[in-house]
């Protein structure tokens, strides 16, 4: 007998019936309404496969993940169907259900407008309407060639040529056949409500020397309501995407010929940079850390010794030839820090040592992934690598846990943490693993710091934790992330004379708590949505005269506050004082100060902020008194 193992855990022993379907029907009649597939081994399978002889089969429920993922999948089948009824000719690619949505990737000569995604949509509804089932079937690799070859598939024909299975499996509703692994929904009239979102250029493969595809994005709920609530968060992340702000609020650009995925701080983005990394290194000279730095290149002997051209060389760019000896433009910052380490001597004594650098390091990426801040080719690193003994292992990780909570509380954003474990391939040996994994759990626990467990989700070289951060409007983003490092010690032989006057191998963490400074900006930006909170904003404080008799006076308030040390400007344009708040509100200022006749009079101002307007009449002394506790308290 099987055993149905339901969602809420409880278990029931399943009679014989031809499907899983059919078996959950006979012991729980009416259970299958809420259940859209099963997991036979831990492999996702439809309900109509047949039932396993022995064994638990566990229920996906339409709610979880899983239940999405099949409901996606079942979309975009439906999807494929659709284009190719309006676009015959298409050739299909691959149409996976992603982590808000479905895609699938064409071959067409036509390009998607937005009016062709309204009518693929109501042909879809059609589709659905119709309420078709999906049936999969099987047939020997040779024939399923035999097959797509005929339709003229020609990525289908390549993805099967690589596949070393002797079936291959087919689904197919109404006249529609697809070849794919599945599961999906029974019926599409089990599809929710969907929308699709935009076409995207695509390579095949993501090889930028094969064709050129179009994606076209879409997304599906069970419920219209829950999918109403994504477009509008999708909207909400429309209008905080940090491309367009960046523009708007000129930030930083990216240009041709400069080269794609290398970022031009502009003077108001570079503020924010540096007042970020100021911040960055007045926290890290708190903790102990000492700032160091290293070359943008090096021999490609220390990148073989280090073991990146053996396993990161695709990340790599090409050699450039020195005196008839080949250097690399530096992927990571770990070797050289390994080196100055390793430049003296070091007792027990000397440890922790801390060293720190903003890093730039430059990694390929393939064109059609590069996006504004968020991935580039050339980017910063809040790198840092300490260097302790096992037995200060767990300490120096609540010592980075502290400085992580420091920052991000800093930076408005609240986290979750995982602790990644030992995945299947691992360097190290299991006691080494077990060691360091202990001493993260144990910082975690001391900090009383709730976390997940990410089985075998760590690196092969390090067990680590994993830090998400959530934003302001419930996105997460990846965040700081903290690596035992087990393969580097040993490939460099790291290590410091104990108390026993012998060597011994020293305990070295990786860490980062910003990440890349690009993409820790690009996410920022989307945080506040441009509007920085007055510590880090560029423009602090907007001088506006009513008219050009005031302007001598806006510039004696002005230079005051700039001797206090705030970032202010002047706009003494000939435009209406009205139009000059509507543009001090627009660049996201936080404080604009109005002076006029009055003011003039009493060495005194009238504040506005961008968000709340009015906030009265201030002497000098007080707009600096206010200005300084809201910078103080970083709000």
């Amino acid at each position: 007998m099987s055993t149905l193992v339901f969602p809420d855990g409880s278990r029931l022993e399943a009679p014989r019936a031809a499907t899983i379907q059919e078996s959950v029907e006979a012991a729980a009649p009416g259970a299958s309404a809420e259940i859209v597939a099963a997991k036979r081994d831990g492999v996702l399978v439809d309900l109509t496969a047949p039932l396993p002889e022995s064994g638990d089969i566990a229920l996906v429920p339409r709610d979880s993940p899983e239940g999405l993922e099949v409901l996606r999948h079942s979309a975009s089948h439906v999807m494929a169907d659709a284009v190719r009824r309006l676009f015959p000719g298409v050739r299909l690619a691959i149409g996976p259900a992603i982590e808000d949505g479905f895609y699938y990737d064409f071959d067409l000569d036509h390009k998607f407008t937005d009016e062709d995604l309204r009518r693929i949509e109501e042909v879809m509804a059609e589709i659905v309407k119709s309420d078709q089932p999906f049936r999969r079937f099987e047939l020997p690799r040779a024939e399923a060639l035999e097959r797509v070859r005929a339709e003229g598939e020609r990525y289908k024909e390549e993805m099967i040529q690589e596949l070393e299975d002797p079936t291959i499996s087919f689904y197919s509703h109404g006249q529609f056949t697809d070849m794919c692994r599945g599961p999906h929904l029974q019926r599409t009239g089990q599809i929710g409500p969907f929308r699709l979102l935009s076409v995207a250029g695509a390579y095949w493969r993501g090889d930028e020397r094969r064709p050129m595809l179009q994606r076209i994005y879409g997304t599906c709920f069970w419920t219209r309501e829950a999918l109403e609530r994504h477009l509008k968060a999708l909207e909400e992340a429309r209008a905080r995407d940090h491309r367009t702000l960046g523009r708007q609020l000129d930030l930083f650009s990216l240009d041709d010929e400069i080269g794609p995925g290398l970022v031009l701080w502009h003077p108001r983005g570079a503020m924010v940079r540096h007042l970020i990394e100021e911040f960055w290194r007045e926290e890290h000279f708190r903790r102990g850390y000492q700032i160091v730095y290293t070359p943008h290149i090096a021999s490609e002997r220390i990148y073989e010794r280090s073991g990146h051209l053996e396993n990161y060389s695709e990340n790599m760019y090409a050699p450039m030839e020195i005196e008839h000896r080949p250097y690399r433009l530096k992927p990571m910052n770990c070797p050289g820090h390994i080196k100055i380490y390793q430049s003296g001597v070091r007792s027990y004594r000397d440890l922790p040592i801390r060293l720190a650098e903003l890093g730039t390091v430059y990694r390929y990426e393939r064109s059609g992934v590069l996006h504004g801040l968020l991935r580039v080719r050339g980017f910063t690193q809040d790198d840092a690598h300490i260097f302790c003994t096992p037995e200060q292992l767990a300490d120096e990780v609540l010592g980075v846990l502290e400085l992580v909570d420091v920052m991000m509380s800093a930076f408005g954003y609240t986290y979750r943490l995982f602790l990644a474990t030992r995945p299947e391939k691992y360097l190290g040996t299991e006691a080494e693993w077990e060691a360091a994994t202990n001493a993260l759990r144990a910082a975690l626990e001391r900090r009383g710091l709730p976390y997940e467990v990410d089985e075998g989700g760590g690196v092969f070289y390090a067990p680590k934790i994993d830090v998400k951060l959530r934003d302001a409007i419930g996105r997460e983003w990846q965040g700081p992330t903290i690596q035992v490092d087990l393969n580097l010690p040993k490939r460099f032989g790291v290590t410091y004379v104990g108390p026993d006057n012998r060597e011994h191998e020293a305990v070295m963490i990786h860490r980062t708590v910003l990440g890349s400074m690009e993409r820790f900006i690009g996410g920022l930006v989307e945080h506040y949505a441009g509007a920085f909170p007055l510590w880090l904003a560029p423009e602090q404080v907007r001088i506006l005269p009513i008219s050009d008799a005031f302007t001598d006076y806006a510039r004696d308030v002005a230079n005051r506050l700039r001797a206090e040390g705030f970032r202010v400007a002047t706009d003494a344009s000939n435009e209406k004082i009205g139009a000059r708040i509507r543009t001090a509100t627009l660049d996201k200022v936080p404080y604009m100060v109005i002076v006029g006749g009055r003011e003039a009079a009493a060495g005194t101002v009238a504040l506005r902020h961008r968000k709340d307007g009015d906030r009265g009449s201030l002497s000098l002394a007080e707009l600096v008194d206010l200005l300084r506790r809201e910078m103080a308290e970083k709000r």
